[in-house]
């Protein structure tokens, strides 16, 4: 049974995770509500993502002395501090700051958490600990996003912003109760190694190609789930009120996939790699084709949510195996490369839209990030098929 404090920071991802995906459905109200375009509105997601490319590294290293419990709750805190102030903007430019802020400290919180996380199982459960905090984003997913979609159409953009707010609070009292001050493995005398050892762990041939991996699969997973309703609405022909009906399909498949990854991530991770790959090399052309036929569709974007989560959860996995000789900065690696590929994804797919392919382009896109991530994977199948007895160095 996985340890309380795993929850108490899953709760808290989920709050994070709810804000980093609600927009989707907001964007159109905060362009009216606060005089700017659509596309301009649409920026505010841009921001969020190259805010925790950024933020993760930056924020690990400041936090480095700082212990765990610390770091953590002082992130929620100005999280929750940007949701509050970015509620009663009313000023665009205002509003894109209080999102920078909040990834800034979304990365910092994120990267922690992952290395925390690891550290409060046995060493060789870390594929189980992150299912646990990876439920929150995939939970976000199913119950978060479309519910602040619906509170957003009920009592506009804002009371979501504050909605997640108050989602913070007990996040950051389950923190400071729940998360001891230094993880239970860890001496107080201990420290990490110095800033340049830790990054110098980049240079490990066995950490960067699962960094890129996971940065791929992730562009893949983002570049169609971003583009999800167009799909429903236009090639299906279905009504509206079926875009959270797909949105959730996706989260729950999301939350079996990272299920599944805890279980089989630890121990056999080439083979999940070399299962769920090419079945999602299979899984989005056949999405692509078969997306007019709604019977077809929505089981299919279950399928493709499970598959996605469980390789991208067990390449997280992989990335704070490989980084092991880098405990602050760990996280921030696997939080950083994953953020990459959600702001390259849709970016890459959003410019398929204006060509012939159309709504379906987000799909194709998706094929082909699978696809050159299996070429990369075929090259670097030593990094996935290692075992935490037998960790990259």
């Amino acid at each position: 049974m996985p340890p309380l404090p795993l929850y108490l920071l899953a709760l808290a991802v989920f709050a994070m995770g709810t804000s980093e995906f609600m927009l989707a459905g907001l964007v159109p109200d905060i362009a009216a509500d606060l005089g700017v375009t659509v596309g301009t509105a649409g920026t505010l997601t841009s921001a969020f993502a190259v805010g925790m490319v950024v933020g993760a590294p930056l924020m690990a290293a400041l936090g480095r002395g700082l212990p765990p419990r610390s770091s953590l709750l002082g992130c929620v805190l100005v999280f929750l501090a940007a949701h509050a102030t970015g509620a009663v903007a009313s000023d665009f430019a205002f509003l894109f700051a209080t999102r920078a802020v909040a990834a800034l400290a979304n990365a910092g919180f994120l990267a922690v958490a992952l290395t925390t996380a690891a550290t409060l199982v046995p060493a060789d459960r870390k594929g189980r600990a992150l299912a646990v905090l990876l439920s929150g984003t995939t939970v976000a997913t199913i119950a978060g996003v479309p519910g602040g979609s619906l509170l957003g159409a009920l009592l506009g953009w804002r009371a979501t912003f504050w909605s997640v707010a108050a989602l913070c609070l007990p996040a950051a009292l389950g923190i400071l109760t729940g998360i001891p001050k230094r993880p239970a493995r860890q001496d107080a005398a201990d420290a990490p190694p110095p800033l340049r050892t830790e990054l110098a762990r980049l240079r490990d041939p066995g950490l960067l190609p699962v960094m890129l991996l996971g940065a791929l699969v992730n562009a893949a997973t983002f570049a169609s789930f971003t583009f999800l309703a167009p799909v429903v609405t236009g090639t299906a022909g279905l009504g509206e009120l079926w875009v959270p009906v797909a949105l959730v399909l996706f989260g729950a498949g999301s939350f079996a996939g990272v299920t599944v990854a805890g279980r089989l991530a630890d121990r056999c991770p080439g083979a999940v790699a070399a299962v769920t790959g090419p079945l999602l090399l299979l899984g989005w052309p056949a999405l692509a084709v078969l997306a007019h036929r709604p019977v077809a569709l929505l089981p299919l974007v279950f399928v493709q949510g499970t598959l996605s989560f469980a390789l991208g959860a067990t390449l997280i996995t992989r990335v704070l195996y490989a980084a092991s000789g880098a405990p602050a900065m760990a996280g921030s690696y696997a939080t950083a490369a994953f953020n990459a590929g959600a702001a390259a994804g849709p970016f890459l797919a959003g410019a398929t839209l204006g060509t012939a392919a159309g709504e379906l382009g987000p799909l194709w896109v998706s094929a082909g990030l699978v696809a050159v991530a299996l070429a990369v994977g075929v090259r670097t199948r030593a990094a996935l098929a290692g075992t935490p007895e037998r960790r990259l160095r």
